[in-house]
């Protein structure tokens, strides 16, 4: 633990804002995965998180190396490429009291890892997905992702001739319950966005434009810092309001101000800006989306909310007590019953 410096609080926990923390980065100074990864680490300590009991999980790309900058003292598993869905729904189907933030990439998610991204979803597995999109594979020297923008011209890409991979129209197609997008270069959003996140009952999904500043920062890409800062159009204006908090909201008009109430009692807020975007109905946030491509917008915020679905281990009707915290004696049938099992076959 690191120890106090004059000014630093100690939150709930005990825990000091550095205690949050992990190794250096060794990414390119000012990728925006760096930003992701400090408001994950002052979210968790707004929010007293018990780093043991949190699990981060990853696959391979840029994006994939983040959690080593965050939660030091938390559990961690870099996982094979686009694989990390499987290891997750795996390690929180042996603890399910455990928290779960999966990092991934538009390249880890959109492309290898499609499959295993749809079936996290389909299965609802309750933890955080953020997927760090920055339309290009950084690590192997700046080819167009599958997310990146048809038609899009890059330096070292040369003209990209294939449609995106909208991510959020992927997830609220599979049903995921929790679906947003935020920005890197919006440090509060994408704050209020993960306090929201990790308190959702199953899957949610942040899909982070998170821009590329070596091979995707030109300022006509709709995935660079320039262009993320003059074209993004929030839907609602984020405020996570935890349970043990009143609201009291004085005069205001019919419409401006939706709450919307999260599973654990604790709510977000959402106060409309630019239209009457509704994020509970399914068919707008596609027709929004949609809508977003075909006019080149850049739309942040919640796109899509359903906390009626069951996450996989209620469906599984697991037992208060973890499995990886029971015995084998608890876990294995007794030999009576594996013996009467082996006769009923002979």
């Amino acid at each position: 633990m690191a120890s106090p410096a004059r000014g630093q609080k100690e939150n709930t926990i005990g825990l000091l804002k550095a205690d949050y923390g992990g190794k250096p980065s060794t990414l390119c100074k000012g990728c925006g995965h760096n930003s992701i990864a400090n408001q994950i680490i002052q979210v968790a300590y707004e929010l007293s998180i018990k780093p043991t009991e949190m699990v981060k999980l990853s696959g391979i790309g840029c994006s994939s190396k983040s959690p080593a900058y965050f939660l030091s003292m938390s559990h961690g598993f870099n996982a094979l490429h686009g694989r990390m869905p499987s290891v997750g729904t795996g390690a929180l189907m042996a603890n399910h009291s455990l928290r779960a933030i999966g990092v991934s990439g538009d390249g880890d998610t959109g492309s290898i890892g499609m499959g295993q991204f749809k079936h996290l979803m389909r299965r609802n597995v309750r933890m955080v997905y953020i997927v760090e999109n920055n339309g290009v594979y950084g690590l192997t020297k700046g080819q167009f992702s599958a997310t990146a923008e048809e038609g899009l011209e890059l330096k070292y890409a040369g003209h990209n001739d294939f449609p995106q991979i909208d991510v959020c129209m992927e997830a609220v197609i599979a049903g995921c319950g929790f679906v947003a997008r935020s920005f890197a270069g919006d440090a509060k959003q994408v704050r209020e966005l993960l306090k929201a996140a990790l308190s959702h009952r199953g899957t949610a999904v942040l899909d982070i434009i998170s821009p590329c500043v070596a091979f995707n920062n030109d300022d006509s890409s709709p995935k660079s810092y320039s262009y993320g800062r003059e074209h993004e159009r929030p839907l609602q204006d984020i405020g996570y309001v935890p349970l043990a908090e009143e609201i009291i909201i004085d005069d205001y008009e019919p419409g401006e101000l939706k709450v919307v109430d999260l599973h654990d009692g604790s709510r977000i807020s959402l106060r409309k800006l630019e239209e009457d975007y509704d994020p509970k109905s399914k068919l707008a946030a596609i027709e929004r989306l949609q809508r977003a491509q075909d006019t080149d917008e850049f739309i942040t915020g919640l796109v899509y909310y359903n906390d009626e679905r069951p996450n996989l281990a209620e469906v599984s009707e697991l037992v208060d007590t973890p499995l990886a915290r029971l015995s084998e004696a608890q876990l294995r049938p007794s030999q009576d019953a594996l013996s009467e099992l082996m006769q009923s076959y002979t």
